[in-house]
């Protein structure tokens, strides 16, 4: 994810201007290439030379990986060019974030921890890859409106962005951060069904795909409800109103709120 990201970014502030480290060296030699970009050293490097971090780590590396580069932050701090930490771990509230930088400082007494670190968390999606993301985005107080308007204008090269409030994150988690692998179930689905109408599988994806995008285009641009928009195709005795009992009498739409809820939880767990 942190990869797709990069390369929409560098299609506007161009790939020389991006670093990328990661714990395999060659892994990161590889995006740097792909992106045009400088490779870093070590995490600490990065955090030492550039103005926005992106986290893009698993949160259960997070606590590691900010144990790692908390000596290096609080130096920035301390001389007031603090980079900005962007996270895109689900569960890690932005105060958990400044408090593990805080609790990492050096162990020098006299470098007293600074804890307002400028913290923002992003949960993007695998749209992303081709530019069709969804993308929240959420920043603590630290982090002042110019910044964010940056960062808005440089994650919008992946997608939607749009600010929420923090406590709406792990909502968002469950629904746009795990909704792609629900919809690509659906989609899957949906051709499986074509073949087993008799469609070759090829044309059968193709037609299930097609169907779901076209789809959520007619719900973004028409702005139009989801339910009247179904009435549209809904004919008395027709073959959808059939193919909408088979969905109802399986539980679809309970079990699909039931996914969204269920990965909602667990981003909350993870935090």
């Amino acid at each position: 994810m942190g990869l797709a990201l990069m390369k929409g970014i560098a299609g506007i502030i161009g790939g020389s201007s991006i670093g990328v480290a990661d714990a395999d060296g060659e892994k990161a030699k590889a995006a740097a290439a792909a992106l045009g970009a400088a490779v870093f050293g070590s995490n600490t490097e990065a955090v030492e030379k550039a103005d926005y971090i992106f986290l893009a780590v698993k949160p259960q590396v997070m606590a590691d990986v900010l144990a790692e580069i908390a000596p290096a932050l609080q130096r920035r701090l301390r001389a007031g060019s603090a980079p900005v930490l962007v996270s895109m771990a689900a569960g890690w509230s932005t105060g958990t974030i400044q408090a593990a930088i805080a609790g990492g400082a050096s162990n020098n007494a006299a470098d007293v921890p600074v804890v307002n670190a400028p913290v923002a968390r992003i949960m993007p999606n695998t749209p992303a890859l081709v530019a069709k993301g969804m993308i929240a985005l959420a920043a603590c107080a630290q982090v002042n409106e110019d910044k964010i308007t940056y960062l808005e204008k440089i994650l919008a090269s992946a997608g939607e962005v749009d600010r929420v409030e923090e406590k709406f994150l792990d909502a968002v988690t469950g629904l746009s951060g795990s909704g792609p692998a629900f919809a690509y179930l659906f989609i899957e689905a949906l051709a499986d069904g074509g073949v087993l109408a008799g469609l070759s599988r090829d044309k059968a994806l193709r037609y299930a795909a097609q169907t779901v995008f076209g789809s959520a285009a007619m719900v973004l641009e028409t702005g139009r409800h989801p339910g009247e928009l179904k009435d549209m195709v809904t004919s008395p005795g027709g073959t959808t109103i059939a193919g909408i009992a088979a969905l109802e009498d399986g539980g679809f739409r309970g079990t699909v709120m039931q996914a969204v809820e269920a990965a909602w939880r667990r981003a909350k767990e993870l935090g």
